[in-house]
């Protein structure tokens, strides 16, 4: 059997971190904090950390592991090696299932920013366009990346500055502590999804120049910049908009909109716009590259392994990513459908954690006792959300697993060659 096709190592450190916090700056910055609001009232930042710190337990398990295995598939390469295979397809599956409905809601997401009148053709345009980027290659990815980037952080700047000149409201933040408490681990399990864009760089990690120095180091700095811009955030939101933000659906547009700045509220819109697209991007480039993955060890049809061009990419896997998602766009209620990923996200980091742990040597950054911290974290965190998401993605990786066994007993049955 021949050899699989390689990707090229054309990322530096500062392209992978780029794309790491292009990925967790992404639409859910704009959203996520008026949900999080409405669940930990006051408690908002609490909830800020403790996601940051099941955050980071997760970050330090996929640098260790990416480290020792350098390749397309994050996760789902490292359930494999050190847990085996089916822990391996689990995390893999639940990844590719629902981050390919994730990039379906960032894009119908862009076009609700941008035309609402005609926001599926938009999402599709975008879905199409970012696909193209893709397939010139993986330095052209991060060229854009890191535009889309410097858009998103100059919007998050503004509005710091419009929350902190205020007017401030006398009224005090959303909900009494008394009705946070129970809120916090919800709320932490909405605000972990945001710091969860570092997988993208784990699953680069055949794209990555010096991968044991570079990928740890661009993970760990990603993550730590999104937790300052988040936690930040938080507190600003909440000193500003006070308990009006649990009720808002765009609280940095309002923080903006009730401030001395209110003539930039477009800035905040094309910022928005801007983060839905690099989020996108990312998404779209990390599910291509697990699919890679998933398919050069026959976990997905052979042709999915393909690598060609000139630019040495997925290009038939990034093309069939982009063709689910148009479809999802086209016939579902993506909004609805999205919601079961943060489950499947859940068990690929505790996955993730629990491969982490069975490493025979630990790094400094990463000792045992973490990786421990992080899959109890994961699990907690995945069972304190909504019934319907559970059940959902129970049943998408149920048929997978369904289907993997079938794949299997049929192989198994076949005359050997």
């Amino acid at each position: 059997m021949s050899e699989p096709q390689q990707l090229q190592r054309r990322l530096g450190t500062f392209d992978a971190t780029a794309i790491g916090l292009g990925s967790m700056l992404g639409a859910g910055v704009f959203v996520v904090f008026a949900p999080a609001a409405a669940l930990a009232g006051n408690l908002l930042v609490l909830a800020v950390v403790v996601a940051g710190v099941v955050a980071y337990c997760n970050a330090v398990a996929s640098a260790a592991l990416a480290a020792k295995y350098p390749t397309s598939g994050g996760t789902y390469i490292y359930g494999r090696k050190q847990l085996g295979e089916w822990p391996g397809f689990l995390a893999g599956w639940g990844f590719v299932t629902g981050k390919t409905a994730s990039c379906a809601a960032m894009a119908l997401t862009f076009g609700s920013y941008v035309a609402p009148a005609i926001a599926v053709p938009v999402a599709i345009a975008a879905v199409v366009v970012l696909t193209g980027v893709n397939l010139l290659g993986i330095t052209r990815t991060a060229l854009l990346t890191r535009i889309l980037l410097c858009m998103v952080l100059a919007t998050l700047v503004f509005v710091a500055v419009a929350a902190v000149l205020g007017p401030h409201p006398a009224t005090e933040t959303a909900g009494a502590p008394s009705a946070g408490e129970a809120g916090v681990l919800p709320a932490a399990g909405l605000m972990f999804f945001a710091f969860a864009g570092y997988a993208r760089i784990a699953t680069l990690g055949e794209e990555v120049r010096n991968p044991a120095r570079a990928i740890p180091r661009a993970i760990l700095a990603a993550l730590a910049a999104a937790f300052a811009i988040y936690l930040v955030l938080a507190l600003l939101l909440q000193a500003h908009l006070g308990d009006r933000l649990a009720a808002t659906r765009t609280p940095l547009l309002d923080a903006v909109l009730e401030s001395g700045l209110a003539a930039g509220a477009p800035l905040v819109q094309a910022g928005a716009a801007a983060a839905c697209l690099g989020a996108l991007l990312a998404l779209i480039t990390g599910v291509g590259r697990t699919t890679l993955a998933m398919a050069r060890e026959r976990d997905l049809p052979g042709p999915l392994a393909k690598v060609g061009g000139s630019h040495t990419v997925p290009f038939v896997a990034e093309l069939a990513v982009a063709a689910v998602v148009i479809l999802l766009l086209l016939t579902t209620d993506v909004m609805t459908v999205v919601g079961f990923s943060s489950f499947g996200v859940l068990v690929y980091y505790a996955i993730a954690n629990a491969s982490a742990f069975t490493l025979a040597a630990h790094p400094g950054y990463a000792p045992r006792w973490l990786n421990a911290v992080g899959f109890l974290g994961c699990v907690v965190l995945a069972f304190t959300l909504p019934a319907a998401s559970l059940l959902t993605m129970a049943v998408v990786l149920a048929a997978g697993v369904a289907g993997r066994w079938l794949v299997l007993r049929f192989r198994q049955h076949q005359p050997q060659a």
